[in-house]
């Protein structure tokens, strides 16, 4: 758990730096600003940019508890369809081994 709370305090960190760096950039190429509307433009781009990256985290981790979900229930396909052919198996082989012992 500590790890993802890192990680996420990592990744949140990050947003952040690339955030400002883009409201820098943004502001640089507006050279008639003044430093308080340059700090204000960095700061709008950052939260942008923080709540953007945020949905794509959010997208992502819906998109992939539907997949689970989907590869759980293939799983559980699959496996029944296993234990039935290997019950059928077994039955045809005790079968087979009843009539051979029979004859």
């Amino acid at each position: 758990m500590a790890e993802r709370q890192i990680e996420g305090h990592l990744l949140l960190a990050a947003a952040r730096a690339e955030g400002r760096a883009a409201g820098a950039r943004a502001a640089d190429r507006l050279g008639w600003l003044i430093d308080s509307q340059r700090d204000d433009i960095e700061r709008q781009l950052e939260s942008e940019y923080v709540e953007l990256a945020r949905m794509s985290w959010r997208r992502t981790a819906e998109r992939g508890e539907e997949l689970r979900r989907e590869y759980e229930t293939r799983y559980r396909s699959l496996r029944q369809r296993l234990l039935a052919c290997s019950v059928l198996a077994c039955a045809f082989l005790t079968a087979t081994a009843f009539l051979t012992l029979a004859m």
